[in-house]
């Protein structure tokens, strides 16, 4: 892996003195703009003649980086990302900051989390992120794409004003949702509410959700009526806590289904666990 590493930087030193192929915007023309909502904030920046550098921090989730390619550009399938210095600040060290895999089919370069935060912060000290990647169209040049920092300092307060006003989860995290119970009971434990409350609030802020399907289910032990009164119980009891919670009784739907639709066999106890439960889907227009 060293040795690996080390090559990598001998090629990025290389492309500093050979002829290379250069994207990046200019200080004058270096423009981040935020697309910000309650559901997630977008930072970019308009690479000249290449695409787009994409910041994205969705709710519920981590900020993810991507740089996007208008066409595909021929050139080595990796690329070294390397925080380099702008010219105004000769004598800075670079900062190696990841090897990555470009993307075959679109040309696009995914940074995870991890990565995605450093770049984030080298940006804010005036660093400018770079990808180099090899033979650019089957040439010997290097090919460098950077994130210009320009302009990023008001650009990322507004960006960190987005982040604090994110709901703290998102759709997919809370469209199909299951509460359980513990046996013969239809009391809502501490994690559950705390779980529905989270359903409650995004479905508050989304308009277009249009439709909650609530239905109950327990698992085979006992009379079948008995289970299947538990699961009616269950199940009201989750909207009865909706309810509360602000959201409308008219677009909830309780159902109840008692031992019919076991998720797993109730051939165990861990798997009875399972099945006493009440689901929770969000549908949008």
């Amino acid at each position: 892996m060293v040795c690996r590493l080390t090559l990598l930087l001998l090629f990025w030193l290389s492309a500093q003195t050979v002829s290379a192929v250069t994207y990046r915007a200019a200080i004058d023309d270096s423009r981040w703009e935020l697309e910000s909502s309650k559901f997630s904030c977008r930072l970019s920046q308009a690479v000249p003649a290449y695409g787009r550098a994409l910041f994205e921090r969705e709710a519920g989730e981590d900020v993810h980086f991507r740089l996007q390619a208008v066409e595909q550009v021929r050139a080595s399938s990796e690329a070294l990302l390397v925080a380099e210095a702008p010219a105004w600040r000769p004598g800075t060290a670079p900062q190696l900051i990841a090897s990555l895999q470009v993307d075959a089919a679109s040309g696009n370069i995914d940074v995870a989390a991890d990565y995605a935060r450093q770049m984030l912060a080298l940006l804010y000290r005036g660093l400018v992120p770079t990808f180099t990647r090899a033979g650019w169209q089957g040439t010997a040049e290097p090919l460098r794409v950077g994130v210009s920092a320009a302009n990023f300092g008001s650009a990322f307060a507004e960006y960190s004003g987005c982040i604090e006003g994110l709901l703290p989860v998102n759709y997919r995290q809370v469209a199909r949702t299951a509460v359980l119970f513990p046996s013969a009971t239809v009391v809502l434990s501490d994690s559950a509410r705390a779980r529905l409350d989270l359903i409650a609030l995004y479905v508050k802020h989304d308009d277009s959700v249009q439709s909650v399907y609530v239905d109950g289910h327990s698992d085979n032990l006992g009379r079948r009526l008995l289970n299947r009164d538990l699961s009616k119980k269950r199940a009201e009891a989750v909207t009865q806590y909706l309810m509360t919670k602000g959201m409308d009784e008219s677009m909830i739907t309780t159902r109840f289904h008692g031992e019919r639709y076991p998720v797993v066999p109730n051939n165990t106890p861990a798997n009875r666990d399972r099945n006493r439960r009440v689901t929770i889907r969000l549908e949008r227009e």
